[in-house]
């Protein structure tokens, strides 16, 4: 799941200072589970930018933003208030205010932080899990990403920066990733991984030219 959060109303009011019609676009799959822009926070920050001498054209939640052909199919319900906007508050992840952007071409207005993909332990409680690398290497590591849950993101096992298995990185806070790797790969018998050499993080296997094309 994609993990945001709101940012500051004054740094959202900062970017909308210069458009009075507002249409604003929420999310209903990850930001919906953040509370970051399900149907609630979409209705409580259209309250709050009509008290600030906006117009609000209309509000929407498709199911998923940064599906492109979901997100068609509700801006074409409310075409009239799409020609009619200033401006698009979106409020949902970095690839839904871009697909917003795609189908409309208007000025989008992105009112949350993507922070990271992550799991959810419970309503309100995330951790990252995922940096989506390009190269990913669960099999070899028993389930568990070193890029993501290594503070350092070694690919070798541990550093001399851990002790009862928890990093120095955060005070301690942190477990230290390569110990549960150890762990979880002692269990499935296959600690043998271990002692393969991976060379280091090739990051330009992450880039903003990207696609995937299923065929």
């Amino acid at each position: 799941m994609i993990i945001t959060e709101q940012k500051p109303m004054e740094e959202i009011m900062e970017m909308l200072k210069d458009y009075s019609k507002i249409l604003i676009i929420g999310c209903g799959t990850c930001a919906t589970e953040c509370q970051t822009g399900g149907e609630d926070q979409v209705k409580e920050m259209a309250e709050k930018l009509r008290e600030t001498g906006k117009k609000i054209v209309a509000t929407i939640v498709p199911e998923a933003t940064c599906d492109m052909r979901i997100t068609r199919l509700e801006l074409n319900k409310v075409k009239d208030a799409v020609n009619e906007a200033d401006a698009i508050l979106v409020m949902a992840c970095g690839a839904g205010v871009q697909a917003v952007y795609d189908l409309t071409e208007k000025i989008c207005v992105p009112a949350l932080n993507t922070v990271f993909v992550g799991v959810t332990e419970r309503i309100g409680r995330f951790y990252e899990r995922c940096r989506a690398c390009g190269d990913c290497i669960l099999y070899e590591t028993g389930g568990i990403c070193p890029v993501a849950r290594c503070p350092k993101g070694l690919m070798n096992g541990p550093c001399g920066g851990q002790a009862n298995g928890k990093c120095e990185v955060g005070n301690w806070e942190y477990d230290c990733a390569w110990v549960k790797i150890y762990e979880a790969l002692k269990k499935q018998g296959r600690l043998d991984l271990l002692l393969k050499v991976r060379m280091p993080k090739d990051y330009s296997k992450i880039s903003i030219h990207r696609q995937v094309v299923w065929r």
